[in-house]
Parts: structure tokens; sequence; C-alpha cells
């Protein structure tokens, strides 16, 4: 069995990636320091405690699983602290991983798989968004998603580095099974806030900005359903190992869907009315956020299962309504 090593592998994300790659055969090995992440949601592989900016550390678990590729999901994820704190951004997103990038060299993995976003475009000229779109990230956040790309092409260039960059849209959802889900702390997210409402643990959803430039006046998204994402991990690795180029490429739906529409579409799922307090606007935040995902189903095959908003609200509602509790870090 060839293990893959899932570093930040307890979080959202990440735990569910592992659940997808035990499925298809590979042994998941995480690597966390468990400070965002989650010891119960490592389900399906080993637990390898350190923190990415060990390099020893690094080095010792690469040694003793000899990966086939590593999953890079070990990131800081919140756009306002990283306005309000960029050391830690800078220090977390970007250093650490270089020290993740040394121990590969030092051990001879030479296959990475890294979680970018959507955010390395900042405010797009046109949608749907492209991999050749300009990107200008707007936040320390996305800048230091957009460095660890080019360090990753400079690797590439000069240490034989084969690298997939994955960069995604909105993440939502929840593992159909129900093992896993979404639970950031705090929470950020627009469907877990929602379903918080009609749960009975929240009294109200903010509508930030209700003035756009969008058919209902309220900002446009692509949300893709985690297991989506999941599935698109296992592709590139088995594209990487089979010997495929390097690449950038967007994981979304190619679909928007407005807060409004995503309230609309909680409230038909759940039966709940979802009460909204309307806020100004938010600085920095695009009228509309779609991307285009041809790329990544012609190169890797990767076939979205869950398209629809009302499924990918499904999935995350049974989990919700039962009241559990789920991973807290991972990429977006």
């Amino acid at each position: 069995m060839d293990s893959v090593l899932l570093v930040g592998g307890a979080g959202y994300i990440g735990a569910h990636t592992a659940k997808y790659l035990a499925g298809q055969g590979y042994l998941p090995v995480v690597y966390d320091n468990l400070s965002r992440g989650h010891r119960e949601v490592v389900k399906w592989g080993p637990l390898e405690i350190g923190d990415i900016a060990d390099g020893p550390r690094l080095v010792e678990v690469l040694t003793k699983h000899a990966p086939v590729a590593v999953l890079h999901f070990a990131a800081l994820a919140y756009v306002g602290e990283s306005v309000t704190d960029p050391a830690l951004y800078y220090r977390t997103n970007v250093a650490g991983t270089l020290s993740l990038l040394e121990a590969m060299r030092a051990t001879g993995v030479n296959k990475i798989v890294f979680s970018s976003t959507c955010a390395t475009y900042g405010v797009p000229r046109s949608v749907p968004i492209v991999e050749e779109s300009s990107q200008n990230p707007i936040n320390p956040y996305g800048r230091t998603k957009l460095m660890v790309e080019q360090v990753l092409a400079d690797y590439g260039a000069a240490y034989d580095l084969k690298s997939m960059c994955l960069r995604y849209f909105n993440a939502a959802g929840a593992d159909p099974d129900g093992e896993v889900g979404e639970d950031h702390e705090p929470e950020t997210h627009l469907i877990p806030l929602v379903l918080e409402v009609a749960a009975g643990r929240r009294p109200s959803v903010d509508i930030n900005g209700n003035d756009y430039p969008t058919p209902d006046g309220t900002c446009v998204r692509d949300f893709i359903h985690v297991t989506d994402l999941a599935q698109a991990h296992f592709l590139a690795v088995r594209h990487l190992v089979a010997g495929g180029a390097s690449m950038n490429l967007n994981l979304g739906n190619g679909t928007g869907y407005s807060v409004r529409q995503v309230i609309d579409a909680a409230e038909r799922v759940t039966g709940q009315k979802i009460a909204v307090v309307h806020r100004p606007r938010r600085p920095g935040d695009p009228p509309e956020l779609v991307g285009s995902a041809e790329k990544a189903r012609a190169v890797l095959g990767w076939r979205p299962e869950y398209a629809s908003i009302d499924s990918i609200i499904g999935t995350a509602w049974t989990w919700h309504s039962r009241g559990r509790h789920a991973p807290a870090s991972g990429s977006r």
C-alpha cells in the first residue's frame, strides 16, 4: 500500500481527503500539530504529531513512511487575521512551506499537491476565472498562497520538484456518511453559519451588502463540495505519480450562487426560516467569484458529484443537525 503524507491533514479538507484516499487504496499519513486540527478525525491512517516548521521532525516522518507524494494543507486561512497579523501568516504559510520543501529535498520526495486558493486572483476583471487570469491578491492570506505557488515553480525548475497547485473556490458541505464535517472556530463561512441559524444555535446570519451589481444585490460565489475536492486531490496524486507535468488548476463548480440564493436553498433543505441581518459591504469583497474548472476536468478527468447548492447544503445539514463537531483547519 502506497502512503501519502497529508501535512495539516487533521483539518476540514484534509480529513475528507484522507478518507477518500483510503477508499482508493492509499495509506493516508497525517502530519499535524493539532493547533487548529482535531485528533479525533484522523481515522483512516496514522497520525504523526509535528509542526511544519520542524525540519528534523519532517525528515524523520518522511523517512519513516516514504510517501509517494505530499499533500500540503497546512496553512492559516482567515483573511481578517492575515490583515491584523501578517507576520503569523508569512511565517506559517511561506516559511513553513520552505521548511517542508527542504525536508522533501533531503529525503528524495519530489511530488507535492498544494492547497492554493481563488484568493490569489484578487478582484477578477471577468468571470468565470480561468487559470491564466491575472493574479493580484488583495490581502496577506492570498499573497502568501501566491508566493508559495511561485516558490513551487522555482523549485520545479531548479530541483525537479513536481507540483500541482489546486486553487479552491468556496469549499462547503460534509462527508455524505456523516463521519466528518465543517466547524471552524471562529466560524466565518456562509453555509455553516446559515445552518447554525436553522439548528437554533445562532439567532441570525449577516448579509454583508445587498447593493452589489448582481441579480439580487448580494455577492455571488462558487461553492464546491469538500468530497469533490478530496476526489481532485486523489486524481492529482495519481497524475503526478504517473509522471504528469506540474500545473495549476482551478477547483470550482463553474456556477455562482448569491448569498440570498444560499439562504433560500438552506430554507428549502432544512424546512426552517433563516433570520438575516443586513450589514454594510465588507471592504475587498468582489461582487462575483466564479471559476472555470474545465482544465481540471480535461487533465485529471475530475467529475464533481455534488453540483447543486441544495445537494451541498443537504450533506452539511445532515452533519450539522446532529450537533456533531469536526475539524477546524485546512485551506480554502
